[in-house]
């Protein structure tokens, strides 16, 4: 169990020692407690051992274990994390996810890791007072307060949904570290590949994004603010790329580069709110006015910004692949026509038609 070393700590009930998994010691199964942290293990009254020294493991993070209701595909949703990686902002290191957040008082990193029951993640803080809000981030991105069987009763009642939820019953819609970053980086990957939207997206982090006072693994900068993308210079010429300048963070049409500064400059005054309480149709007709944004974008915003778990993207080529393989007609009228069924939670629906096109 070294691997667990930093992510959780085990006590001993009989000794009230408390220690890391790798420690030589072989206590009974029966006796051991685990805890998220030597903290919580102190709160209860053990004393660290003086073998394993479990108070360095952590190395000045903090650790929390949070809680949600099964099933959870964890893994699904670290995976889809990790396909979409932006270059000095997020990484997968073996089963570990980390990404860095922008935060009240200041910026971190937040690591992920399954533990099966338990999703644990370590918080590398600028300042302790931000703990709160990271966990609540991290809870929106893995989707952690969905109610699983609410919404597989709901989906059940359609055929085509009922064998699929059976087969991955464990399906969250993945949600974001940031609303604003994910907005901008919907944007910028349109009509472009996972990983060609990566590479564009770790352009602008080189040059506008902030770095870290405490950089973790290849996770070195904060994604840019909205501010920082709205002033981002002049719209950069095929010229400025070729010749290989500081505009080779904008090396994407100018169309391209017209709506995403249209786009932060909408956030960054205020005029487009991204927050799961907004209201949700005015978000997106505000959106949807914005040079550059159309009805996918606005939807896969709709979905991953504000929580929208009736969000579907019926003229997604992910969607048509799907419903082509299922033998369904898939043109995004029908597509729009099938979703109907889903409802309220089209936006777990469509999780599962990617999965089938995958």
């Amino acid at each position: 169990m070294t691997g667990l070393d930093g992510w959780l700590t085990q006590g001993v009930v009989t000794t009230k020692i408390y220690c890391r998994p790798s420690c030589p010691a072989r206590p009974k199964p029966e006796n051991v407690r685990i805890f998220e942290s030597p903290a919580a293990a102190r709160a209860a009254g053990m004393r660290a051992c003086k073998r394993c020294r479990p108070d360095e493991a952590a190395g000045g993070a903090l650790v929390r274990h949070l809680a949600f209701r099964a099933p959870l595909d964890a893994d699904a949703l670290i995976a889809f994390f990790a396909r979409r990686a932006v270059p000095g902002v997020e990484e997968l290191e073996g089963d570990v996810f980390r990404r860095s957040v922008r935060l009240q008082h200041g910026c971190g990193v937040v690591e992920l890791r399954s533990l099966g029951h338990r999703i644990a993640t370590r918080l590398w803080l600028d300042d302790g007072r931000d703990e709160g809000e990271a966990v609540s981030r991290v809870r929106a991105m893995l989707d952690l307060d969905a109610d699983p069987e609410a919404i597989a009763d709901a989906l059940a009642r359609d055929e085509l949904m009922r064998e699929l939820v059976a087969e991955a019953p464990g399906r969250r819609v993945p949600g974001c570290a940031d609303p604003n970053e994910i907005a901008i980086r919907a944007v910028l990957g349109q009509q472009v590949s996972l990983a060609g939207a990566a590479t564009l997206a770790g352009r602008l982090v080189a040059a506008y994004g902030e770095p870290l006072a405490r950089p973790i693994g290849s996770v070195t900068h904060a994604f840019p603010s909205a501010d920082a993308l709205a002033d981002g210079g002049a719209i950069a010429s095929g010229a400025d790329v070729l010749a290989g300048g500081a505009d080779t963070a904008w090396a994407m049409p100018a169309s391209r580069q017209r709506a995403i500064r249209g786009l932060a400059a909408a956030l960054a005054s205020g005029d487009v709110v991204l927050h799961p309480d907004a209201d949700r149709p005015k978000v997106e007709d505000r959106l949807l006015a914005l040079p550059g944004v159309g009805p996918w974008t606005a939807s896969y915003i709709a979905m991953r910004a504000l929580r929208d778990s009736d969000a579907f993207l019926a003229s997604d080529l992910g969607v048509r692949h799907a419903l082509d393989r299922l033998g369904l007609d898939s043109r995004p009228a029908a597509a729009e026509q099938l979703s109907q069924s889903w409802r309220p939670y089209r936006a777990y629906a469509l999780q599962h038609l990617w999965a089938v096109a995958s």
